[in-house]
Parts: C-alpha cells; structure tokens; sequence
C-alpha cells in the first residue's frame, strides 16, 4: 500500500466513526475551523456508540502500529479521559499470521542456513502471532525446545508511514490545542516511536531478557528463560520454550492447587524489587506475557515472556517514588506536596498550602476505605490528575511505571480479590529507604563518586586560574564577560561545597565503619576519640564553612 493509499485509508476510517468529534473546534484558527465545519465527514451518520468504543474501533480497523499504540495510549491518563482509557484497553492485536514459508525465508536469511540445518525441528506453523512479531516452535539440533520469534516482513515501512501521520496530528495538536504545550503530543508519539522500533530489534530483547534473568538468577519469585545468541539477530530471536499455565486461565490454576495468595503477594514483591532494587522492570505485564509455574502448587513461581519493552528510574526518581509513597502511608499530604516540588514534577513556584489541601481532598475519602478496597494504580492515577491543575508536566520516566503497576494490580485482584498491595508494599519500601540511607548506602555512594572528586579536585583551581586569565587578556568591562566571570564564581563555590560534603561524608563513613559492631548507647560511651574527631571535621566541613559563603 503506497503512502497516499495509507493516508485515504485513515481518512475514511477518521470519516466512519466521526473521529473529528474529538477535536478543539472552538480552539483552532478560522480556516481549519471552517474546513472541519464543512468537511464530507458529517455525511457520515454518528455511530451510536460510546466516544472511547469509536476509538478503539477505529484503532483495530487501522491496524497494528494504531492497535499497539492505543494500548499505550489507555495507560495514560493524564491525556485521555477515564471512559475512552478503559475502551482502549481492550484493543487486541487481531493480526492474521503471515505464511510459514515467509517467516522461514526471513530465518535463513537472518541466519545464513537453511533451517533443516539449524534446527532439527521446525514448525512453520505458528503458536501466536502479534502486531510485529509472530512465534513458531523449534527444536534445537541438541534436542532443546526452543520458540523462534519473526518479526513481519515489511513492518518497518507501514511504521514509518504511520509514524509520520501520528507526528503531524501530533504536531497539530501542540500547536493549536490549549492542553497541548503541557501535554506534550509530540512527545508521547516519540515516546511511542522509541518504543516500536525497540520492539523491532530482537537482539535489543533479547539483551532485556538476559538482564532480567540475571537479576532474578535463582529466584524463587520469577523465571527467565534463557535466550539462545548463537541464533539471535535483529529479525530473529531463539529463546527456551517455557511451559506453564497462563495467568489468566484461574480455573486452571485452581484445579492445579495454586495457592492464590500466594501468587498475587509475589507479583506485588516481584513488581518492587524490580523497580527499587534493580531499577530495570519489564514493563509489558498484561496476562499475555504471563505464565504460571505449578510444579510446587503451595510456592508457584511466575514466568515472564516477551521483554520488548521494559523501563528503569533514575536513582533520584526512585528516591522521591519511594519518599512519595510512604509519606501517603504516612497520610503526610505536606511532604508529598514538597516532594513534588523539589524532584521538578511541579513547577518551583507552586504553592505548597494550596498543593497540599488538593492532595488532601483527593486522598482522604480514598484511604477512609478498607486498604484491600483502595486501587494503588487508580490512587497514582486520581493524584496526577490532581497535579494537572498544578502545571504538572508529563514525566515520562513514570509512565512505564504506571503502566506496570496498574497491569500488577489488576492481575493480582483477579487472581486473590482481597490483595490487599500496601500492606505489602510499605515494609519493601521502609526496608529500602533504610538500607539507601543507612551506614551500607553511604559507604556503597562513597564508593561509587570518591574517585570522582578525587579525581577533579586537582584539575579545579588550574581550570578557574586558566579562566580568570583569559577575562582578564579580554577585558571585563563587557557583560558578557561579568557574566562570564560570575559563573566561573559559582562554579567555583559549587566545586567547594562538594569538594566539602564529599570529605564530610568520608568522615561520617569513618564513624560508620568504626561504629558497625555496637548500638547507639555503646557508641556514645566507648567511641575512640578519633571516632569524635572525625564527626568535628563532619560539622566543621558542612556548617562552619558554609557560614562562610
């Protein structure tokens, strides 16, 4: 299909199901205004539909790449209201396999053999067939089950096509639509962008599913299973055949013995150590991907498929999140007002009062509820919707997250109704914070950023005296140059101040590492006394001296 082919096709498509509804009328300039007042669409009947069901329909009828991009679209409610975001959640990929013959061309091709060679088994079959990639079953010439993902001939190029459609209604949008600036369209569509064309590199998933794995290396929680590399390539991707019930056959899981219970506890457990102790998640948990190991009906062990899409936090982000969370455990709406403030996701001018009397309202009638009745993802989603009145931005890094909590939770309800997910997440998270905050983090911090500033502190007078010469030559009468000087200042003062924290910190790493054997009453009477030397350079460093400045 030619690109202009592509473009009729969403045209009709936008006409059928009066997708124009949808746009800012009021706001756009006159000429669009008056070409979308007369355009042929409204010869078209209104279905009689609800808006989110025409969506979704439209979607399917476009095809994969909108299919695939309306189910991120439904975990982003912050863009689209709550009806149309649980219509496109139920978008599926009914996406017709294409021939085995193909899909074996496209193996040969990727690896250098005919698969009579590679394989000692080959099903041109396929097991499952999806919006990029299809799955059929192999065997491997030592006798290993293997599954062998494809992806489709030619997707590349219907992508791009679509690509370029959805970055100019994108753009539209952004420009003429009053939420658009702080929306982002542009944005979310490049997002999307990353996102396929990360799906269409197998050697990029296969990487994922090899870090998880090792993350999750005897683990009694969640198997990985092993990617074969010697027949790995960017259309192709051989992995260990798993087998297991899926998540979402309950009656199957019951007749099995599983202990419910057990199983969505360890999803919530799986989702936390994921995001605080690793900060690599997979991100794409719908009951699809996941299977149920029962060979131990009373202790079941999840199994994760299809790694094509995972995310990570900053450690900074994982601090605030954590911070965040257990200060609404806390019922503290204060701190996580300034806790907003302070990691950029609301502007700095914010009023705190007026921030923390709209947190309050929101969360209040929420949390009067039994906590086995309160949905951690839809509290998340009420709290962002909360903060758009605040001008708070999209943060992308959170999205993924999102995302994957409301797909935990929501396998965890159908799997055990009274899962009850803060009484297990508070301890994961109190647990964390004090080992981040403890004698171990800040000797691991130390560790990681000690060669760092003892690396720089040398350099740092050379670079401002090299500076302050040069102004000097030039003359500093220009303001430019005032400018100039003064930020060289600043920098100074700023590689001051780490220079002193960072020696504070290996003094107070000092008292810690003397001091690991004992408790608190012993330590304050049997301290050496370059125990207390150490913590008077500590308070000498970071308070005399900043009195200082």
């Amino acid at each position: 299909m030619t690109r202009l082919q592509r473009l009729f096709r969403i045209a009709w498509v936008f006409c059928r199901y009066r997708l124009d509804t949808f746009l800012p009328l009021a706001e756009l300039p006159v000429p669009l205004k008056v070409f979308f007042l007369l355009a042929p669409w409204h010869l078209f009947p209104k279905p009689k539909l609800d808006r989110g069901d025409r969506l979704r329909l439209a979607f399917e009828e476009l095809g994969p790449v909108f299919v695939k991009f309306g189910q991120i679209l439904s975990t982003r409610r912050d863009l689209l209201p709550d009806d149309m975001a649980l219509s496109l959640k139920h978008l599926q990929d009914r996406v017709p396999p294409f021939p085995g013959h193909v899909a074996q061309g496209i193996i040969e091709k990727s690896l250098g053999a005919p698969v009579s060679e590679l394989f000692a088994e080959f099903s041109r079959e396929p097991m499952a067939s999806a919006s990029v990639a299809q799955v059929h079953a192999a065997t491997l010439l030592d006798g290993r089950e293997v599954v062998v993902k494809v992806i489709r001939p030619d997707i590349e190029r219907v992508i791009r096509q679509d690509l370029a459609l959805m970055y100019m209604m994108a753009g539209l949008l952004e420009r003429y639509w009053s939420e658009g600036r702080r929306l982002h369209p542009v944005e979310v569509v490049a997002d999307y962008d990353s996102t396929i064309h990360d799906e269409l590199d197998q050697q990029r998933e296969a990487a994922n599913a090899s870090q998880l794995r090792r993350n999750f290396e005897n683990s009694s929680l969640i198997y990985i299973p092993s990617i074969d590399w010697d027949y790995t390539r960017k259309s192709v991707l051989v992995m260990e055949r798993i087998h297991g019930i899926p998540i979402a056959d309950i009656p199957a899981l019951r007749e099995a013995g599983v202990d419910l219970k057990v199983l969505a506890e360890k999803g919530v457990e799986i989702f936390f150590t994921q995001v605080f102790r690793d900060s690599f998640f997979h991100a794409d948990m719908h009951p699809g991907n996941i299977f149920v190991d029962v060979s131990n009906p009373a202790d079941p062990k999840y199994i994760a498929i299809d790694f094509g899409i995972v995310g990570t936090l900053a450690p900074d982000d994982q601090s605030y999140l954590a911070r965040n969370l257990l200060a609404f455990f806390r019922r503290d709406y204060r701190q996580v007002a300034e806790l907003h403030i302070q990691s950029g996701w609301v502007p700095p001018d914010t009023r705190v009062n007026e921030f923390e009397a709209a947190i309050r309202t929101v969360c209040e009638p929420i949390f009067e509820k039994p906590l086995k009745d309160i949905s951690f993802g839809h509290f998340l989603l009420r709290l962002f919707q909360t903060a758009r009145r605040f001008n708070m931005e999209v943060q992308p890094q959170l999205v993924l997250l999102q995302k994957t909590l409301l797909n935990v939770e929501g396998l965890g309800r159908q799997l055990y109704p009274d899962l009850d997910l803060w009484s297990t997440a508070q301890p994961f998270l109190e647990a964390w914070m004090r080992k981040r905050i403890g004698p171990s983090g800040l000797i691991k911090s130390l560790q990681s950023h000690l060669p760092a500033w003892l690396e720089q502190s040398p350099e740092m007078p050379q670079l401002v005296h090299d500076a302050l010469v040069q102004l000097r030559n030039t003359g500093s009468n220009d303001h430019p140059s005032r400018a100039t000087l003064e930020l060289i200042r600043e920098s100074r003062a700023r590689a001051d101040r780490r220079w002193r924290r960072g020696m504070a910190a290996v003094a107070l790493a000092g008292v810690a590492w003397l001091s690991l054997d004992h408790d608190l009453a012993t330590i304050a009477q049997t301290m050496p006394v370059h125990g207390w030397a150490l913590l008077a350079v500590a308070a000498w460093l970071v308070v005399g001296r900043e009195r200082k400045n």
